[in-house]
């Protein structure tokens, strides 16, 4: 059985996690010329570029706000949780550009892509992501549908006469 975690429990399990043991090697930042940091994320059929620059917290999605992109609350709160676990809520600007897939799998992808560039940026981060499970990519996809059967499994309706 899961057991569901919130946002405060996660920042207690990302102190523990914080702690790096001595023989690691330190991470080096990567940014560019402007000061970004570039991830690419994933989720079911969609892929997500994005930058990340300190700013005022504004996030673009393919040139909209993100209100104006991801109407729905919940879709917008998946993109603000790893800020909100590594403490980072409203000092990073996000522009991302998305394709494929539906509005879930494209915020997944977004989400996905924020946690990796936020450790491209902060590398003392990736310890808090990687506990509250950010970093991995969530492979789930669609089954294909086979031959035979009116969708993946389904089979077409049985008629005696």
């Amino acid at each position: 059985m899961s057991e569901t975690r919130t946002l405060a429990d996660l920042k207690d399990l990302a102190v523990a996690a914080a702690i790096v043991p001595a023989d690691q090697p330190k991470r080096e930042p990567k940014r560019d010329a402007q000061g970004r940091s570039y991830a690419t994320g994933r989720r079911k059929e969609s892929t997500a570029r994005v930058w990340i620059k300190p700013g005022k917290g504004e996030i673009t999605v393919n040139g909209k706000r993100v209100g104006q992109y991801f109407a729905r609350p919940v879709l917008r709160m998946l993109l603000t949780q790893p800020f909100l676990v590594t403490d980072r809520y409203n000092q990073f600007d996000v522009y991302c550009t998305v394709s494929g897939g539906g509005l879930s799998g494209q915020a997944g992808a977004v989400r996905h892509g924020i946690s990796r560039a936020l450790t491209y940026y902060e590398p003392d981060l990736r310890g808090i992501l990687k506990v509250a499970g950010f970093l991995t990519r969530d492979s789930r996809a669609v089954e294909r549908k086979k031959y035979g059967k009116a969708k993946a499994r389904r089979s077409f309706q049985f008629s005696k006469r």
